[in-house]
């Protein structure tokens, strides 16, 4: 069932869409050669509980962390541990929080110091697939006029969306309905509503867009280990424009 959302309960996501956002800016500050993921995470959850919010992934069917960190061909799901970031690096992190009982959750990627040209393309790459799809999140389009948006888009740069892990509907829990794929044809699915708050999340990859888990159960890495980059946001459907609200500005 979708469920929409009222103007008040958009409100409260909004803020935890801030802190989410917030909690990004404050890694990003700290991403280069050296800083492990660890402490990153902590970080993160910090920033988190000091804006009276919760992080939304620890504990979360067993995830021992506040943030997924997944490096180079890790695709998404990575848990923080000790190995410390070096140059040349891409790092993918993951944040969710909820705040009065809803949730917000957004994902970027960041270059470790100096990286190669190759690698610059796919996080850009990542980025604007999300920003083309924002073209037909909008009323009179239905879900998988997004999921094709980010199709069409991050193939024409000649990279690969997983097809293995999808967004999804987003608020009083972190997973709603409904799924929103980054792949498929256009004009199917359920269509786009006022109140509707999805979290839309290309996962791009450089080579071949199959994945496989590691042992932990979590980690998800690309079958080829080339590299893999991810953006997230969480927006809500209007009457008008989409809303972005896991930016710390309106933009």
């Amino acid at each position: 069932m979708i469920v929409l959302k009222s103007r008040k309960e958009l409100e409260i996501m909004r803020e935890a869409g801030r802190i989410t956002a917030g909690a990004l800016r404050a890694v990003e500050e700290q991403v280069r050669p050296g800083v492990t993921t660890r402490h990153l995470d902590k970080l993160a959850e910090e920033y988190i509980l000091l804006h009276n919010a919760t992080p939304a992934f620890k504990g979360y069917n067993g995830f021992p962390a506040s943030i997924c960190a997944s490096v180079n061909a890790q695709v998404v799901h990575g848990i923080p541990n000790d190995k410390p970031l070096e140059e040349g690096d891409i790092i993918s992190i993951d944040i969710g929080a909820f705040y009065k009982g809803y949730c917000a959750d957004a994902a970027r990627t960041f270059p470790v110091g100096n990286i190669s040209s190759e690698a610059a393309e796919l996080i850009d790459a990542a980025k604007e697939s999300f920003y083309e799809s924002l073209k037909y999140s909008r009323l009179g389009y239905r879900i998988s006029d997004i999921s094709h948006a980010i199709q069409s888009y991050v193939e024409s740069r000649g990279f690969s969306v997983v097809k293995s892990f999808v967004g999804h509907g987003i608020g009083q829990r972190m997973h709603e309905d409904p799924q929103v794929p980054n792949f498929g044809l256009p004009g199917m699915g359920p269509r786009l509503r006022p109140g509707m708050t999805l979290a839309v999340e290309p996962m791009v990859n450089q080579g071949t867009d199959e994945v496989e888990i590691l042992e932990d159960g979590w980690t998800v890495l690309t079958k080829d280990r080339l590299l893999s980059a991810h953006y997230e946001n969480t927006i809500a459907i209007t009457e008008e424009d989409p809303l972005i609200l896991t930016l710390e500005e309106r933009e």
